[in-house]
């Protein structure tokens, strides 16, 4: 019979550090409950995308305020991500729903940023095709590990391109993007960052692959 992995957890440096326990046990004795946290996440993406998007269009200082934003709600999409799982196991809050809100926002949340970056490059021919791609390796870097988990492995979130590293990679593009303060030169930023994506992607699938076939291949 095939060992199943099942509610392994990402493994998060931050998670024991005394800001993020304070943090977490604030959150829980306001009674924040984790599923709330995991789609709040989704919010923060979602608006993310749109400061991006509507970046492009504007220059100055508001084009400045809107990618220094963006950058925020990115890091508050990871911040989520990182307390929701707190609250609920350090927390004592979790439940048997918890696993599909834990990861099922991260895939429209991955999805939204990376479309954000693509449009918002669109003077650029090649940049929404590869917000696209950027987009969908994403999604299936996520499901490359939980078919592992599935098919009786341990779940793998290992990189280059985890989901940490494409957030750490947008908010890098977003704050450089800021700071020179052209719509030309962001558009550029944000097309050489989703190259990184799809690149790093593309490398991710095939090691949690050759890591969950050879786990496999022990386990037959």
């Amino acid at each position: 019979m095939k060992k199943q992995f099942q509610g392994e957890r990402r493994p998060i440096h931050s998670r024991n550090t005394d800001f993020a326990m304070r943090i977490s046990k604030w959150l829980t004795a306001k009674g924040v409950r984790p599923n709330q946290v995991s789609l709040l996440s989704m919010v923060f993406s979602l608006l993310a995308a749109l400061c991006m998007v509507y970046s492009s269009y504007v220059e100055g200082l508001s084009h400045f305020v809107l990618l220094m934003v963006a950058a925020i709600f990115i890091l508050l999409r990871l911040l989520c991500n990182l307390f929701d799982g707190m609250i609920a196991i350090e927390g004592g809050q979790a439940g048997k729903s918890g696993e599909i809100y834990n990861d099922l926002p991260d895939r429209p949340s991955d999805v939204m940023i990376l479309l954000g970056a693509g449009y918002a490059a669109s003077v650029i021919s090649c940049a929404i095709t590869l917000g696209w791609l950027a987009a969908i390796l994403a999604v299936m870097t996520a499901y490359v590990r939980l078919l592992g988990s599935v098919a009786g492995t341990k779940q793998y979130y290992t990189g280059p391109m985890a989901k940490q590293h494409r957030m750490t990679v947008m908010i890098v593009a977003c704050l450089l993007s800021a700071i020179l303060g052209r719509p030309y030169y962001t558009a550029w930023i944000f097309v050489v960052a989703l190259g990184l994506i799809t690149l790093g992607s593309l490398v991710t699938i095939f090691l949690r692959l050759k890591y969950i076939l050879t786990d496999l291949v022990g386990i037959d």
